[in-house]
């Protein structure tokens, strides 16, 4: 992997990239007073609108605004075509080894995997082997992150199965950009996204073998990070949000409370962890779920989206195998590669990683959202040391990576327009078609340096362009 910085914008002999000539052009005639005075316009849209996100502190819950960057990432078509087929490729792959690992586990017989790594993983769920799910989907919903190399080579860091968020800021990014700076989108042909909530709810209906099944959206409540954006997407799918107090069990079917009585729900759009969705199957001290739920859904009498026990799959110690899933399944080479990664539960990688940490990026297996992570080049003595202590004492819940080059992309920051690192997160639909809208969540570490985007550790986000060649 080259180790040099990748500009979005511009090359490296300073001329800017040819899809971004448009939009370069604008912004050299914007005073930098106007764009200031549009993000706080922003600020203040956003804050009205309630576009929030809860972030978990060691004394104290707060909620924030997710800083909203007005210099938008622009994707040429063609690559994003590229993307686009690779996005498909891989989750395709990883919904086929859900299938097999909770059936005849092929995978594991021919040892591409080993078995202890996927049976002894915290997230697989015995409660799903032997069960057949319509058309054999697990990830109906998929966020897959990607990142570029100093050479633009597009590179996965992780994927997101189990409950993906953030498509609420790509939507929600997209709508504030088309009302603060509506003259950028006649000047050139941008692709649209704000067909997402359709596509969503096609999916979920056609996750269910009914002709037309009822579905709601499963929120753990109002304090759950992520709030905001499961009440929007129920509102732009015109589905009820619900919580696990609303629904009850009866005669093998879930139903849901309304004014009109009782009305039989077959289409569980869940945004809680397995955990927490009953407490007679999984967590019993669970408050948020559904006592029952687990029995109607290996009857076949209602649709969980995603799957229960997807988890296993997007977990941080399976990610290496992901390559080798798509050569077994699909009988081809992947379109988007893995980082190069290290597993500490092999003595000869546990070795070189202890031997490199101040270089490497480490990771929790079971960690998401930046936490439980080491950034070696920018981690103190102390903390590499006490990460150190960590993966010694249990090697089997870490990797490592090389600490990457993420690519840079203008953004308007507090002394006027900087480079800063981003990442890009497509949101992949699995239902009767494999589907994305074009783009996706470009998030952006705004202190400079950072390679750390998550919205949980001070990220923002940007508009996201797919632009015509």
């Amino acid at each position: 992997m080259s180790r040099a910085f990748f500009n979005e914008m511009y090359e490296t002999n300073g001329s800017c990239r040819p899809h971004y000539q448009e939009f370069a052009r604008w912004l050299a005639n914007t005073p930098l007073e106007l764009l200031e005075q549009r993000r706080r316009e922003a600020d203040l849209l956003f804050h009205r609108a309630g576009i929030t996100f809860t972030l978990y502190g060691d004394k104290q819950d707060t909620e924030r605004l997710i800083p909203f960057d007005i210099i938008p990432r622009s994707i040429r078509a063609s690559e994003w075509r590229m993307v686009e087929r690779g996005c498909i490729q891989r989750v395709h792959a990883l919904n086929l080894f859900l299938q097999d690992i909770y059936h005849d586990q092929r995978i594991l017989k021919a040892g591409i995997i080993p078995p202890e790594q996927v049976l002894a993983n915290e997230g697989y769920q015995i409660a799903m082997q032997g069960l057949g799910l319509h058309r054999g989907l697990y990830a109906h919903i998929a966020g897959v992150d990607l990142v570029r190399d100093g050479d633009g080579s597009y590179f996965v860091l992780e994927d997101n199965l189990r409950t993906p968020s953030g498509v609420s800021y790509m939507l929600e990014d997209r709508k504030m950009m088309m009302r603060l700076f509506p003259e950028l989108f006649t000047a050139q042909r941008i692709a649209p996204i704000d067909h997402y909530p359709n596509l969503l709810l096609d999916t979920l209906k056609s996750a269910s073998p009914l002709d037309n099944p009822t579905a709601v959206l499963l929120t753990p409540g109002r304090f759950n990070s992520a709030y905001f954006e499961h009440a929007f997407l129920a509102r732009e799918m015109g589905i009820e949000l619900v919580e696990g107090a609303d629904l009850f069990i009866r005669d093998e079917h879930v139903y849901m409370r309304t004014t009109a009585g009782p009305q039989q729900v077959d289409v569980i759009y869940r945004r809680l962890d397995d955990d927490y969705l009953d407490p007679l199957s999984f967590n019993p001290d669970s408050m948020l779920g559904v006592p029952g739920l687990i029995s109607v859904y290996r009857a076949g009498n209602v649709v969980l989206a995603n799957a229960v026990g997807t988890g296993v799959a997007d977990d941080k110690s399976i990610y290496p195998f992901v390559d080798d899933m798509i050569r077994f399944y699909l009988g081809e080479e992947p379109v988007l590669n893995n980082v190069p990664t290290w597993q500490c539960r092999k003595p000869a990688e546990l070795s070189h990683v202890l031997a490199h940490l101040p270089e490497l990026v480490v990771k929790e297996t079971q960690g998401s959202g930046g936490y439980g992570m080491l950034v070696g080049p920018a981690a103190t003595s102390a903390q590499i040391e006490d990460f150190r202590a960590r993966i010694k004492a249990r090697p089997h819940a870490y990797i490592a990576q090389p600490t990457l080059c993420l690519s840079t992309c203008p953004t308007f920051v507090d002394n006027g327009i900087a480079p800063r690192h981003i990442d890009l997160r497509p949101f992949v639909l699995s239902g009767s078609e494999t589907r994305l809208v074009p783009g996706g969540l470009t998030r952006v570490a705004l202190q400079e340096g950072s390679l750390v985007v998550n919205s949980s550790q001070g990220g923002g986000t940007k508009d996201t362009w797919v632009v015509e060649d």
